[in-house]
This record gives structure tokens, sequence and C-alpha cells, in this order.
């Protein structure tokens, strides 16, 4: 008896899906850097060449340094530096009157003062540049007029004396304050004060410097000490360092 015959197998086709299997889940994709701003960027450590690099500037600034400091205490000690000397020598008025109208009282004066510069350096030369001239009486700084001088070099242990005059013709000051400086210039009381204003540079064997400015403020002295040892003048630079 023959056997029944085979079904044929039907073939799938194409792009055919079996109901019955699970499908796979598809992959995740790879996670990405997020990328941050250049400010949170971590910043690459400094190589051991810039460490090295700053290390031996700090060191060349310390040798630097060190050197100036050696440099300065040798040309102290070789030099032995000192600042002039300034001394108000004398003062007198060949002209002194005080005059009172009636639109005010008024000042007419002529004052001429002598005051010495003395250089006690052996090896140092000094340059003086243009200096200006103050001049006042009494404690309330009554003005006697102002002047100019030329500049002026001063040689090794030398002394200058310079002669300052100045005046005022007329000058308007208070009614209580001409009678005052009248009473003490007729007593003697008076004091007059000056001050110079002047840029001071130095010659070291042929090597000069630039000027550097300086004050000079000389007086608090009553026509009565004229005659006496006069103080030395104040030197005064970069307006707070006063030196006697």
């Amino acid at each position: 008896m023959a056997g029944k015959p085979m079904k044929p197998v039907l073939q799938r086709p194409p792009g055919y899906r079996d109901p019955n299997l699970q499908a796979k889940p598809a992959p995740r994709p790879l996670p990405t850097k997020a990328l941050l701003p250049p400010s949170f960027q971590p910043r690459k450590r400094r190589s051991r060449h810039c460490r090295l690099c700053l290390c031996c500037l700090i060191l060349l600034l310390i040798i630097v340094i060190l050197l100036m400091i050696i440099a300065g205490g040798l040309f102290y000690l070789w030099f032995d530096p000192k600042l002039p000397v300034f001394h108000l020598q004398s003062f007198k008025f060949s002209a002194f009157n005080i005059t009172k109208r009636s639109d005010g009282t008024y000042l007419t004066a002529k004052m001429v003062a002598r005051i010495e510069v003395r250089n006690p350096n052996e090896k140092i030369i000094y340059h003086f540049g243009e200096s200006k001239v103050e001049t006042t009486a009494g404690d309330d700084e009554v003005n006697l007029g102002s002047t100019t001088l030329p500049e002026f070099t001063q040689g090794k242990e030398n002394t200058t004396s310079l002669e300052i005059e100045t005046s005022v013709n007329n000058e308007l000051i208070e009614d209580g304050i001409g009678s005052k400086i009248l009473d003490q210039f007729t007593s003697k009381k008076l004091k007059v004060d000056m001050d110079v204003k002047t840029s001071i540079g130095i010659d070291v064997e042929g090597v000069k410097t630039g000027l550097l400015g300086v004050e000079v403020l000389c007086g608090g002295v009553t026509l009565k000490e004229t005659n006496t040892e006069m103080p030395r003048c104040i030197i005064s630079t970069l307006k707070w360092i006063n030196i006697r």
C-alpha cells in the first residue's frame, strides 16, 4: 500500500517575522561625553619646565637685589656721601613801612638775605637747578616777596653764599596784622622764614645723575638773633622726608 504523499514545505517570504518570537531590544547608543564650557574645563598641570623657569627667575631677582645692596654699600664706604648743608647767614630790611589808609592797611618792605650752601664731600659735586625763593614774616606768614635764583654747580668741599633780595610794594594786609608786625619789627621780635624750592643732582667721577626736587626751609629767626649763630635749614624731599 503506497504511503501518503508529503506536503511541500512553504518557503517564508523575505522580511517575514514570526509573531511568536520576542523582538530583541535595540542596542542602546553609546553615552557621549558632555561638552563643558572653556571656563569649566580642567586646566593642564604645569610642567616641570615651567616650574624650573619660575624658580630660576626668582633666584635671578634675588641675586640682582643682593648685588644692588652690595654696590650701594661699597659706594657709601668709598665715597662717604653727605648732604649739602644750608644756613641762613643773615637778613636785614632796607625798607619796612606800614601805611594805613581809608581803604585798608598796606605793607612796603625790601629785604636782603644770605643763605650759605656748603658741600662737605671730598669726591662728590653737586648741581643745583633753578631755585624759587619765597619769604614770609611773623606767625601770620605775611608775604615779603619772592625771587628766582639761577642754577649753579658746587664743587667738592666748597662753600657758596647766595644773596637773595625780595620786596613787596603796597601789599594789602589785614589791619590787625599790620599793627602787630610793625610792633614786632620795632622791637626786633619779627620772625622771618624763607622757603627755597630747588632740585639737586650729583656728579661722581664724571657720572651725573638726574635732578631730585627738594624744599629747603630756613628761618624762624628774629631780628635780635641775626648776630648769633644761625640754625641749620631743614631739607625736605618727597613731601615727607625731613633732614636737618
